[in-house]
């Protein structure tokens, strides 16, 4: 392992972080502090409501969509979430999340951008939906929780922004700890000789994986040679490609979320249960289309 390339992964991974928490969740404390969602809540309101989530995640959101799960968790951490509620949005945040730049390494793997897209954004108001009926009592806070974000009354703008950074800054130390840990294990995986010597004979369970544990970056990753080369089946690579969208990153993205109150227990089984199921059943339809159609998707 060399851990000076993990320091400086863990360095640039800080910097990001800086440059995204800090000013979103200022811009996300004005937002709120000056109500300006009650002039534009019906336009958002029919989307986060299909998901059992108060229109103010709208911003976290579209931001994790667009963005990643640092700019989602940046934007809701002032909100006044229930447990349920952060469960919530680390099930839709987790399978829908940076699109455009995890849409062009499934590209690499053969996946179409109509399929990626489509598949990951319905999915994730269909997993959101089913976990918001899930009753509030199956979800319990983490040990991990904090209640540091309290809804508190600011006198006047420099009050609101003073708070607002102190406020930011503690989540971001909070976000740079964990993620640095998180480098640092990842790394020392990626490291072990067995992970080097599975990902010259990819196998469809070793590279499903990686992609749980480590994202679609690396899950993908060690797939996209053999796909071009065309050594992996197609329906096998369909049925990794699904999962992974579905399913991947599943520690680091949920622990995020699990600092303010998600179950990480929880989030971890219901995004696991989706994959799994949500990929065999399109298998099942992908099997029958004929090549023509096959093109469209992988």
């Amino acid at each position: 392992m060399n851990y000076k390339e993990s320091f400086n992964s863990s360095l640039s991974t800080t910097w990001i972080i800086l440059k995204l928490v800090i000013p979103i969740f200022i811009l996300a404390d004005v937002l709120f502090y000056y109500n300006v969602f009650s002039h534009v809540a019906f336009l958002i309101e029919p989307f986060t409501s299909i998901i059992g989530l108060p229109v103010e995640t709208s911003l976290a959101i579209i931001s994790g969509m667009f963005l990643n799960v640092y700019g989602a968790v940046a934007f809701a951490a002032p909100l006044d979430l229930s447990i349920h509620q952060w469960s919530i949005l680390a099930v839709f945040v987790g399978i829908n999340h940076a699109l455009v730049v995890e849409g062009v390494i499934m590209k690499k793997l053969g996946v179409s951008n109509l399929y990626s897209y489509s598949l990951r954004i319905s999915m994730a108001f269909l997993v959101g939906y089913i976990t918001s009926l899930m009753p509030a009592s199956w979800f319990s806070a983490s040990s991990m929780a904090t209640s540091v974000f309290e809804e508190k009354i600011y006198n006047g703008f420099f009050d609101l922004i003073t708070n607002s950074f102190i406020n930011a800054s503690i989540l971001t130390v909070k976000i740079v700890l964990l993620i640095t840990a998180l480098i640092f294990i990842m790394d020392f995986i990626k490291s072990r000789k067995f992970i080097k010597d599975s990902a010259k004979n990819v196998s469809t369970s070793f590279s499903l994986g990686v992609g749980i544990i480590l994202g679609i970056t690396y899950g993908a990753g060690v797939l996209i040679k053999e796909a071009q080369s065309g050594n992996i089946s197609r329906n096998d690579l369909f049925y990794i490609s699904t999962f992974l969208m579905i399913c991947h990153a599943i520690i680091e993205d949920t622990l995020l979320f699990v600092i303010f109150g998600a179950d990480f227990t929880m989030v971890v089984i219901i995004r696991t249960l989706a994959a799994i199921v949500i990929s065999f059943i399109l298998l099942q339809f992908y099997k029958k289309f004929d090549d023509t159609n096959k093109k469209l998707i992988i």
